[in-house]
């Protein structure tokens, strides 16, 4: 079997977390619980390997009605296995002079889903390696991706303690693979973005696409690369200009994400002036700044969802992560922490009596 990993996939078994709570009906600050008090949900099957024939049953012939959309490695379509069980099939579908870096990421991305298990990382269901044919096939995320919802596309509008959910569901995921504790050594994800941040029918977040993710020298701190990967918008200053790839990178990812949620807008947007393109350069300086932060609070979020305290915390946190230098950004278990208090400060300041809590 391909890459020796079928017989440890077959011996696996998975949990995962479902928050049982309407992320949308919060009569009650009660309902935003910092951790969540349900027991992970078992999940009775193992990873599999496929066949071409098979991915084909699965998409109806890869039908555009089954098309859920296209990236850097191929397309993605909604499909069903033959168990009932409903999927999310990416295709790889490169030119012929991409296809060894295909074939790396697709390699990489086998090699380390099947070695994790966390309930804020997407599951890896199995994968197909037939001839020439490449498919990896993961759980369904019913919600899609984080920026899309952002952006007006998703069906319902993130009010804050929606986005402080995402946010500490996001950085717990990256806190895990910083910890060392699934492979022995950390792992970098090194394409971390809003849009490898999906969401299943809960809204719980969960990070996905691992092809360019990088295993951290074992008792090094810095791992220095040949080429620059990632996406633009999300690289670590650091790392553009010296190769440098550290877990700081990805906190410097996180910054990004969190900027995005917290005003709304694309990490890169060339629709706008050149000066105003990209968000970071756009909004760092303002981000210390209560008076100016106001202004680019996302005007999609219900007012009466958020207390200036904590949005003045998270864009503190927010400009902690995205600092010029990495030795300056908290690590992913501080921000982790320092997300679940902002989520307390919001809850706090939520269930003052009206007269106490001063509107923005």
């Amino acid at each position: 079997m391909p890459f020796g990993l079928v017989a440890a996939w077959n011996k696996r078994r998975r949990s995962r977390s479902e928050d049982q709570l309407n992320p949308w009906i919060y009569k009650s600050v009660e309902c935003w619980k910092i951790e969540d008090q349900n027991p992970p949900a078992k999940r009775h099957h193992g990873s599999s390997v496929f066949t071409l024939k098979e991915m084909e049953e699965a998409t109806n012939s890869f039908s555009d009605d089954n098309l859920l959309g296209k990236g850097g490695f191929g397309r993605v379509y909604k499909g069903t296995l033959r168990s009932g069980e409903i999927v999310a099939i990416k295709k790889m579908d490169l030119p012929s002079f991409k296809e060894a870096e295909g074939e790396r990421e697709f390699r990489v991305e086998v090699d380390i889903l099947s070695r994790l298990d966390h309930p804020h990382l997407v599951q890896l269901i199995g994968y197909c390696a037939d001839g020439k044919h490449r498919f990896l096939v993961y759980e369904y995320m019913h919600k899609g991706n984080l920026q899309d919802h952002l952006n007006g596309i998703g069906e319902v509008k993130m009010d804050w303690p929606l986005r402080l959910k995402v946010a500490i569901g996001a950085a717990r995921g990256l806190a895990y693979l910083h910890s060392s504790s699934a492979v022995g050594i950390p792992i970098i994800h090194r394409d971390f973005k809003s849009t490898n941040i999906l969401l299943n029918t809960n809204y719980e977040a969960k990070i996905s696409d691992f092809g360019l993710a990088k295993l951290m020298p074992e008792g090094q701190e810095t791992c220095v690369t040949s080429r620059v990967l990632g996406t633009f918008g999300y690289f670590d200053p650091e790392y553009t200009l010296t190769g440098k790839l550290t877990l700081q990178s990805d906190v410097y990812a996180f910054g990004v994400v969190m900027l995005e949620l917290l005003t709304g807008r694309r990490a890169v947007d060339l629709t706008l002036g050149p000066n105003d393109q990209n968000l970071v350069l756009q909004v760092r300086h303002i981000l210390n700044d209560k008076k100016k932060l106001r202004k680019v609070i996302d005007p999609e979020i219900n007012r009466s969802s958020y207390t200036m305290e904590s949005v003045t915390m998270f864009a503190n946190l927010a400009s902690r992560s995205v600092r010029a230098d990495s030795s300056e950004r908290p690590s992913m278990v501080d921000c982790v922490k320092e997300l679940q208090l902002i989520l307390h400060t919001n809850m706090k300041g939520l269930s003052m009596p009206m007269h106490t809590f001063r509107m923005i």
